[in-house]
């Protein structure tokens, strides 16, 4: 157990095995992983615990209310028992409080005149309760308006009572999970009002009464209400819900006549209504061509109904996936060690990930994994990892998803401790974000049978005495050596110079004598951009993200600027940044946006651009930056678009790979001309490199090509598939990835090519002028969808893409050879929205949705 004095008002002490740093921390983690527990990395503001083949057991002790500044709570999967603590409730500050997986027992504490109580957490984002013994009725007083809470799991416990009406007052709720309860009377009215839930659970219950109306849930994908003791017949505005994927509803007593309507959801993938009474079904022209099962209802007795209703055939719950080679072959290792994605023999760190509440309902499509493997590689580029691989993805009869993960080191065959406790950190801290569809996790770790740490201090000793053993040889090699030591050095030191500054012999306005020349861009000095961002103000700052922050300026000519300033951590080398603006000073095009100049100097690193003044075509199409895109403009977008990339790949001196692609890199100016952005991951073909460039994979997810994923070859198919997802978004006005949906197959299972439009009226964006004429739409969609086929021998060139783009336009019955002559104001601007070019939402520590969409930041 944790003793009292673990939460103390001292500044440092240690109990038994546990250190504690700090009563000032904001963290608390500790989560036992399989009976390995990682310690946390040490620092003035997070404990450090770290103890081995145990978990923790006992109360939790009542002095944890201590932890004023405590924003993460994490004690699940240990053997804690007793009540949930009331002073949890003075935690203020909490974010996220994990207790599943214990043994706690006794009501969930509410506040009163005299206590505090959960209901006072009004700043906690989860509520992760699950797999306790937790009694008693949900109180009414546990949930109130002011809350923000997205997760409430409360399943696997030993609830009773009704669900208080007062769960509609906490409109932020995302997922609910009160199944594997004891819950009775009937589902309260008012959950129509959660419109931000996308997952809600309420299976194995003693519910009574009808299915209530919850036509208001816009967001829901993932209802399961099974073994409920549901009654009366299943709603037709059910099925009408715009998001919903999955609908489980068997084992209950639902009877009277099925009707699903004919303006059911295009996502609406499973309907499981087995063993209930359902005596007849209102069958639309061409039947349900989704998965209906009515096994165990009177109506399959009747003759007249497809027999397909009336057997069992469910998605694939227990699939045999495991990431692929990337592009190598596996190799043989020792019996210990196991060969990687990237065909090395290493010691991996392994363990289970496990998805609390997530709205996948068949575990047979790869393309989920895919996601997840780049979500996890990229929350690992900073630490000492080499490739992630995933295998065996399962359902437990507890709707959990299970994947196992190994975790490869790069540079040596095992990690060591520090490097154990860096990858252990980011899942105990949850920096790990995961695809959307996944929902909340936590990572259950194998045992480590092997300690990097010890051998090396072993192949130190070795290391010395053989050292001791040369010593003399190796000193009489130094005396002879050190004659010509003195001469090289004075030219040793000229070389370091160059390094720490490769542009000390670069004249930037031109030079000769074969020193690389910059083109019309030029070397500005701190002082001046200080000067024409008025000190770097907060006033002029239009934008920020990983790179740093983005400012607004004036050259003295009246030219306005944007400059993009890397904070410290984001630095390259100074030969790298010298590179990254060679290259940026060799492409000049309508369409693309131009570099002006670059400061390096002072720790500085900043490049200068033009300033773009109507924000980014994701602003546009948002209705962020207050401009209208009507089908005719949208078509001109795509055609600047496609020649800014036409013209890296075909006519740029190497050609040039852009590598990310997407519509926060494109932007629009004044005369809403596209212009492509950010150059910070684009990559030049060498002459030896004209069919692939193999390089790490880079890209944001939603608009990365599968093929590169796979393979790690990037060619310019590459960014044609980004390509074509930014057409489907020019028409849908939707993202890549949203509430769990791909865009690509959004459209792929809409369409409908022997009706108008394709039938991709409900996606299409009400914006593009969906009452006029959308002539050459189809032929865009077609495009579009070449541009994503899965390999990228499938898919046309640029040059190509460019030429399509114009004859669908002069179908359209657009002059391209006429330059708009009009202002942004003519595209219905709103005043006092203007959009900046570099605007980039920064990703939060906390979730957004289910769990938010990755946004690759300014580079």
């Amino acid at each position: 157990m944790i003793p009292q004095s673990v939460f103390p008002t001292q500044p440092l002490l240690t109990v038994d095995n546990f250190t504690i740093w700090s009563n000032h921390y904001h963290q608390v983690s500790l989560s036992s992983c399989a009976g390995h527990i990682l310690p946390s990395s040490p620092s003035p503001m997070t404990p450090a615990f770290e103890n081995y083949d145990t978990t923790f057991a006992g109360s939790i002790p009542d002095t944890i209310g201590n932890l004023k500044l405590l924003t993460i709570l994490s004690l699940n999967n240990n053997s804690f028992n007793g009540p949930i603590p009331a002073s949890i409730g003075f935690l203020s500050q909490l974010f996220w409080l994990d207790l599943a997986n214990n043994q706690l027992e006794g009501h969930l504490p509410v506040s009163n005149a005299t206590a505090p109580g959960l209901d006072m957490l009004l700043h906690a984002k989860h509520f992760h309760l699950e797999n306790n013994k937790l009694s008693g009725n949900i109180p009414p007083e546990l949930f109130n308006s002011s809350m923000i809470l997205i997760h409430l799991i409360l399943r696997s416990n030993e609830l009773t009572g009704r669900i208080p009406s007062s769960l509609g007052l906490v409109q932020t709720l995302e997922v609910i999970r009160l199944d594997r309860n004891s819950i009775t009377g009937p589902m309260p009215s008012n959950l129509s009002s959660l419109v931000n839930v996308g997952e809600l659970y309420l299976s194995n219950n003693n519910l009574s009464g009808p299915i209530p109306n919850l036509t208001g849930m816009k967001s829901l994908n993932y209802l399961e209400m099974e073994n409920t003791q549901l009654q009366g017949e299943v709603p037709v505005s059910l099925f009408s819900l715009p998001n919903l994927q999955t609908l489980l509803l068997k084992n209950n007593q639902l009877n009277g006549s099925l009707d699903i309507g004919t303006t059911y959801s295009n996502q609406l993938r499973l309907i499981d209504l087995q063993n209930n009474s359902i005596s007849a079904f209102t069958e639309i022209a061409g039947g349900y061509n989704q998965t209906l099962i009515l096994v165990g209802n009177t109506i399959c007795e009747k003759q007249n109904i497809k027999r397909s209703y009336c057997t069992v055939s469910q998605p694939n719950n227990d699939p045999s996936y495991s990431t692929p080679p990337k592009n190598c072959q596996p190799i043989s290792c020792s019996s210990t060690q196991v060969s990687s994605p990237n065909c090395l023999c290493a010691y991996p760190y392994s363990g289970t990930l496990v998805f609390r509440a997530t709205s996948i309902s068949d575990l047979g499509l790869s393309g989920y994994y895919i996601d997840l493997e780049a979500e996890l590689m990229k929350s690992f580029e900073k630490l000492p990892v080499n490739s992630v691989s995933l295998s065996n993805p399962t359902k437990d009869d507890s709707e959990d998803f299970k994947i196992r993960l190994q975790i490869f080191p790069s540079g040596q065959g095992c990690f060591n401790r520090t490097g154990l406790s860096q990858v252990g950190f980011m899942f105990s801290n949850q920096s790990f974000k995961p695809p959307q569809d996944f929902g909340p996790y936590y990572f259950l770790a194998d045992h480590v049978p092997y300690d990097c740490y010890a051998e090396t201090k072993k192949s130190l000793s070795i290391g010395v005495i053989i050292g001791a053993a040369a010593g003399g040889t190796v000193l009489l090699l130094l005396l002879l050596l050190a004659g010509v030591y003195a001469f090289r050095q004075k030219r040793r030191a000229e070389r370091a110079s160059e390094q720490l500054n490769p542009f000390s012999q670069w004249d930037p306005n031109g030079g000769s004598g074969g020193i690389p020349q910059l083109k019309a861009a030029r070397c500005f000095s701190f002082e001046e951009l200080k000067k024409y961002t008025n000190k770097f103000s907060e006033e002029n700052s239009i934008g920020s993200g990983g790179y740093g922050k983005v400012y607004w300026g004036t050259l003295p000519t009246g030219q306005p600027i944007a400059i993009k300033r890397a904070q410290k951590e984001s630095l390259q080398g100074g030969h790298e940044f010298k590179t990254e603006i060679e290259l940026l000073s060799r492409v000049h095009h309508k369409n693309l946006v131009s570099l002006v100049g670059f400061c390096f100097e002072q720790g500085e690193q900043m490049l200068v651009y033009e300033y773009v003044s109507n924000g980014t075509l994701k602003d546009s199409l948002s209705g962020k930056s207050g401009i209208k895109l009507d089908w005719m403009r949208r078509l001109k977008v795509a055609l600047g678009a496609a020649r800014g990339l036409a013209y890296l790949h075909e006519l740029a001196n190497p050609p040039i790979i852009h590598r990310d692609i997407k519509s926060t890199n494109i932007l629009l100016d004044e005369r809403i001309n596209a212009k492509v952005a950010d150059f910070g991951l684009s990559k030049p073909m060498g002459d030896n490199e004209r069919d692939h460039v193999t390089t790490q994979v880079k890209g944001t997810m939603g608009y990365l090509d599968p093929e590169y994923y796979m393979t790690q070859q990037l060619t310019e198919k590459s960014d044609v598939y980004s390509y074509g997802v930014v057409m489907l978004e020019l028409v849908t006005a939707r993202m890549p990835i949203e509430r769990g949906k791909y865009i690509v197959r959004v459209v792929q299972m809409a369409m409908d090519k022997t009706k108008v439009l394709y039938n991709l009226h409900e996606i299409l964006d009400p914006a593009i002028g969906l009452q006029t004429s959308l002539k050459g739409l189809e032929k865009f969609v077609d495009l579009a969808l070449r541009c994503v086929e899965d390999s990228g021998a499938n898919r046309p060139a640029m040059g190509d893409v460019v030429k399509e783009i114009e004859n669908i336009m002069q179908i359209a019955g657009l002059n391209l050879n006429a330059e708009s002559t009009s202002t942004s104001e003519s595209y219905e601007v709103s005043k006092g929205n203007s959009g900046h070019p570099y605007y980039n939402e920064t990703f939060e520590f906390e979730y957004s949705g289910a769990f938010p969409t990755s946004k690759i930041e300014p580079h």
